[in-house]
């Protein structure tokens, strides 16, 4: 069994589409669990869906914690007491510290909502990468899954998946489908490649 641990910081879709995999899919059949579900805030939807899931879920909030430091120690021993084969970042809005990226290397993997190298790095982040991509005028966009290094969305690109931009597209609009049409389908394809050692 290929065990991993999801830190999410709001909704949840792209977990649900991990979830979704696990219980009749590509990841079902790599012989993937999700041993764990972290979130930094209290009442995301995500823990929920851990909740309906049957999958463990705790908060490991910054506000519970007097400095950052503290947070970031707190946040990698309820990682490491999940000893995963693998740290997912489903929407995780938190800046992953150096001490976990070092103690877990090629072990991390982030879904961002664009075409790395395009409107990623500091600030980019939910609806304002997509606000990024509509002001720029861009007509195809989509979403990277890669691992963590020690940058902001520096890490070695494992898949990418392009989306077109539609006439009178919002920032809502566009990042819905980025979600259906690229994130929900390669985030779990390269969790299965990683499971088969494929990637």
């Amino acid at each position: 069994m290929f065990s991993i641990t999801v830190l999410v910081s709001g909704g949840g879709t792209n977990l649900q589409a991990i979830i979704d995999s696990i219980e009749g899919g590509e990841l079902k059949d790599a012989g993937v669990s999700i041993k764990k579900v972290i979130s930094n805030k209290e009442g995301a939807f995500a823990l929920e869906r851990a909740k309906k899931a049957g999958v463990e879920a705790c908060v490991v909030s910054p506000k519970a914690y007097p400095d950052r430091p503290s947070f970031e120690k707190a946040l990698k021993d309820e990682i490491d007491k999940s000893a995963p084969d693998l740290i997912v970042l489903a929407g995780f809005l938190v800046v992953i510290p150096e001490a976990i990226v070092r103690a877990y290397p090629k072990k991390i993997i982030n879904i961002h909502p664009s075409l790395i190298p395009s409107f990623c790095g500091k600030g980019f982040y939910g609806l304002k990468v997509h606000e990024a991509a509509l002001s720029r005028g861009v007509k195809v966009t989509g979403a990277t899954v890669h691992f963590v290094d020690e940058g902001t969305d520096t890490g070695p690109i494992i898949l990418q998946k392009a989306v077109n931009v539609e006439e009178g597209d919002t920032p809502e609009i566009l990042q819905q489908r980025v979600m259906k049409e690229a994130e929900h389908i390669i985030l779990p394809h390269a969790i299965a490649l990683l499971a088969t050692n494929k990637a």
